[in-house]
This record gives structure tokens, C-alpha cells and sequence, in this order.
């Protein structure tokens, strides 16, 4: 098994990428602290992996953020890969977005990557070596009408992930994946931004080169390769995973 014995807090835990990220860590081996808003998915997550524990909350939260590092420690007695896959979309045209909104998607994206790290880094530092994993997106790269706060904030968290792995290393590695249309709640979430959604995402997959949209396990699987020791030469990198619609 790739993470025997190694403690994991993932965010997003409950639904799309980060569900499945959870799922392909705990067939690995690792003990999870699972992170996310929604309670009864949570439980029953946690109960479906076993050797995991739930906490409910707002990763904007920095007390939250700090509740969950404590329990890590307090259950399993260590800490060694955070997996931040929590995010929202801020949908919304410049002029017409709210700021309430845009704070948000910064803090949800963005600022709640800088708590967890806060707080996790300490206990990281005192293993073997450790890794924090990002799940970013293609749009840190790529502009998509009605998604300024989105892209910013995941521009920015590629942009903390590279100051993190500098600041670490050679202690902890640290590593951002880019995900493309995966299919998600979440992608069917930001297709409203457009005047068609279901012709949206039929674009988009046609426009990947190779002709689907990703799936969550697709994400998992890399995201797996990135924490392992199978990637131990990978540290600052941003990686993409989008069928090569980057590309097109």
C-alpha cells in the first residue's frame, strides 16, 4: 500500500474530486481526517472508510482550519499529507459581482489553503517528510468569461504552492494539480455562467483532445502519484489534467 501508515487531512471531502481522492487514500492505507460542509455525506463517508473521522465546518474558518490539525494529532498522533481540494466558483462578471462573493471564493480557494498550511506545517516538519498537494484548476491558466474571482484564486494558490515548496523543502514537498472539466457538481455549477449549460459542457468535452471529460477518479489517481513516494523527486510543480484542453 503507497500510504501505510501515513494521516491525511483532506478537504472537500464529501463530494466530486475530493470524495474520490479520499477513497483512492484510504484504499492505500492512509487514516483520513475528512473536511467538509455537509454533515450526513460526511458521516457516511466516515463510516464507509473506516479508519477515518469527520469534521463538519467552514475551511474559510481559521479556527476551523486549527480544529482540524488538532484532531489529526489527537486521533492518529501525526500528520503527513494535507490534500486541500475545497472550492467554490464566485460566478459573476466584474461589474457585477458582488464583493461579499468575491471575498468568499478568495477565502474558500485561497485563503483557506494558507490556514490549513498554518497550522499543519508545524506537525509535518516533525515526521519523515511530508507533502501538501493543492488541487488547483486549469483556470489559473486560462481566462473563462463570468469567473474572475475563481481564476484570481486559483491563480493565487498556485502562486502560494511555489512560495510553500521554496519556504520547505527539502523537509516537505509541495505540488498543485490542475484539474480541466471534470464531471463534477462543481462543472455543471460553473457551465451556468453560460447561456446554454448542457451545450457548454458538451463543448468543453469535445474541445479536450481526447474527446471526455475527466472523471474524479482520474483526479485521484494523480493525486495519489503526487503524495507517494513514487513522486519524491516533484516538488513546486504545477500539473495538468484536463484531457489537453489547455492546448486547444
Amino acid at each position: 500500500m503507497k500510504l501505510k501508515d501515513k494521516v491525511c487531512i483532506v478537504t472537500g471531502a464529501t463530494s466530486g474530486m475530493g470524495k474520490a481522492i479520499a477513497e483512492t487514500f484510504s484504499s492505500e492505507g492512509a487514516k483520513l481526517v475528512l473536511s467538509g460542509q455537509n454533515r450526513e455525506r460526511g458521516q457516511n463517508l466516515e463510516k464507509q472508510l473506516g479508519n477515518s473521522i469527520f469534521l463538519a465546518g467552514d475551511v474559510t474558518d481559521p479556527i476551523y482550519n486549527e480544529q482540524l490539525v488538532q484532531l489529526a494529532m489527537e486521533t492518529f498522533g501525526q500528520l503527513d499529507i494535507l490534500s486541500l481540494n475545497a472550492g467554490i466558483l464566485g460566478l459573476g462578471y466584474v461589474e457585477a459581482l458582488e464583493i461579499d462573493t468575491w471575498h468568499k471564493t478568495l477565502d474558500t480557494n485561497l485563503s483557506s489553503i494558507f490556514y490549513l498550511c498554518k497550522y499543519g506545517l508545524p506537525h509535518l516538519k516533525e515526521g519523515a517528510g511530508g507533502h501538501i498537494l493543492i488541487n488547483a484548476s486549469i483556470a489559473a491558466f486560462k481566462s473563462f468569461p463570468n469567473h474572475p474571482a475563481y481564476c484570481a484564486s486559483k491563480a493565487g494558490a498556485i502562486a502560494l504552492m511555489k512560495q510553500l515548496a521554496v519556504e520547505y523543502a527539502p523537509k516537505i514537498r509541495v505540488n498543485a494539480i490542475c484539474p480541466g472539466p471534470v464531471d463534477t457538481p462543481l462543472l455543471w455549477e460553473s457551465a451556468k455562467a453560460f447561456e446554454n449549460p448542457e451545450t457548454a459542457v458538451a463543448k468543453a468535452e469535445k474541445a479536450t483532445l481526447l474527446k471526455r471529460l475527466g472523471t474524479p477518479e482520474d483526479i485521484a489517481k494523480l493525486a495519489l502519484f503526487m503524495v507517494s513516494e513514487e513522486s519524491s523527486w516533484i516538488t513546486g510543480t504545477a500539473i495538468t489534467i484536463d484531457g489537453g484542453i489547455i492546448n486547444t
